[in-house]
């Protein structure tokens, strides 16, 4: 396996042997990419990983990253003589970008896996055959229910996969930092900037050219009149603007003939353009890779830059999806809360308010069970096709997240208090009738 393995690598994914095959940096991403998809293509659930596939991940992965082993760069070195003088010869050491990604992407790959690991005797399961009525879940059509007891998750339950969440959401900004950085390193091909329109307005388009050179630009308003309610649309937006940038800056570097105001008309669109791009990706930092990303990866020729950007991009991708799977959890468990605090309300009211409140609570069998309630819901969450947001949706305490002994007791409470006060009153409803009375025979 491993001499088929190495061999489609050598000979760039073409096994004719006619020489057509991808070059060497793109063969080691295109493999660290598929090997990926395989281990973790599908991460449907929060369980460990099968020991088959985590031996299979490391095996291969070790294989990949050896090519690393024989980057280095040359740098001077002083040496002794035997004479007792110094002269100065080059050495070799790992590259530096490589000698500093590569452990610190090794360490955020085994967090990853541990943490997966960590999912073992939860109190939620999977069900395949579960009612898919809430948008949430129609639109994950193919992934399995998670399933919550009827009362919910226990709040150690809760913590844990809170901090199971946050300790993901720091491994996944620090895999994109890694990969944007690389990236950003990256020449860009000249089969990019020949795709590209002749100027930036042609790129934007009228809505976002007239904005964008408008006296009093602002990036935020501009991104609320913008159409950003899907991925596709906001990634096209990202395209027109990233091009917008480079092909402004292109021009001004070389050098436009003509009025000096064309230069700092191309440069001032360029800085606008790059700081519209900032804002959007602060906005959406899980955004997918633009066009100009994905040809930087096609036409890259630097090994070493290959590596750590393919490596960073899976680890991304991993993270990605253990912060939704756990957010799928947590959005069921909110929805059984929630139906459970809304029965709990609604045979409060048709008990008779706080009498029949009275009555309930000295009855020895619960009627309040909602074992067989759909895993739906009507309270808003994130959309899972959207990039996660940084925040767990447990963040913030609403009453939705109380138990039913918790909102029934505050039910108790607030008609004692009111009950109270109604007694304290100096006129009774009683007395208010009587002295009616007496003012009508008067």
């Amino acid at each position: 396996m491993m001499k088929e393995r190495f061999a489609k690598l050598l000979l760039g994914e073409d096994m004719s042997g006619g020489g057509n095959g991808v070059c060497t940096a793109l063969a080691i991403s295109n493999a660290i990419t598929n090997l990926s998809a395989t281990v973790f293509g599908e991460l449907w659930r929060l369980k460990p990983m099968a020991s088959l596939k985590k031996a299979i991940w490391r095996r291969e992965m070790e294989w990949l990253l050896s090519v690393s082993d024989s980057i280095v760069e040359l740098v001077p070195s002083i040496r002794q003589s035997p004479g007792g003088g110094t002269y100065e010869v080059m050495v070799s050491q790992p590259r530096l970008d490589l000698y500093m990604n590569l452990p610190a992407l090794k360490k955020l790959d085994a967090m990853l896996i541990s943490i997966l690991d960590g999912f073992r005797n939860t109190e939620f399961w999977y069900d395949d055959l579960c009612g898919r009525s809430s948008v949430r879940q129609e639109e994950k059509w193919w992934l399995p229910c998670p399933k919550v007891p009827s009362r919910g998750l226990s709040e150690e339950s809760i913590k844990r996969l809170q901090q199971n969440r946050e300790c993901t959401h720091q491994i996944l900004k620090a895999a994109l930092a890694i990969n944007s950085n690389v990236l950003a390193e990256m020449e860009i091909p000249n089969a990019y900037v020949e795709t590209l329109p002749k100027n930036g307005k042609d790129c934007l388009g009228d809505i976002i050219y007239r904005y964008i050179t408008a006296d009093q630009f602002s990036p935020k308003s501009l991104l609320d009149c913008l159409d950003l309610s899907s991925e596709h649309q906001t990634l096209d937006v990202a395209n027109r603007i990233e091009a917008a940038m480079h092909k402004s800056k292109r021009k001004s570097w070389g050098g436009i003939k003509g009025l000096v105001a064309d230069v700092e008309k191309n440069q001032f669109l360029a800085q606008c353009a790059e700081t519209l791009l900032h804002s959007l990706r602060i906005r959406f930092p899980h955004l997918s890779q633009t066009a100009l990303d994905m040809s930087k990866i096609q036409y890259n020729k630097d090994v070493g830059h290959s590596i750590i950007e393919s490596y960073s991009r899976v680890m991304k991708s991993l993270a990605f999806n253990i912060i939704a799977r756990i957010d799928d959890v947590l959005y069921v468990d909110d929805a059984i809360r929630h139906n459970a605090a809304a029965e709990v309300m609604s045979i409060f009211n048709r008990a008779g308010g706080f009498k029949g409140l009275l009555i309930q609570k000295k009855m020895a069998s619960s009627p309040f069970s909602i074992q067989h309630t759909p895993c739906t819901s009507p309270i808003a969450t994130p959309i899972c096709s959207s990039p996660p947001l940084p925040n767990s949706p447990r963040k913030s305490i609403s009453p939705l997240n109380k138990s039913f002994d918790e909102v029934m007791l505050a039910g108790l409470d607030k008609l004692l208090s009111y009950a109270g006060n109604f007694q304290s009153k100096p006129h009774s409803v009683t007395d208010s009738l009587k002295s009616s009375s007496m003012s009508e025979a008067k």
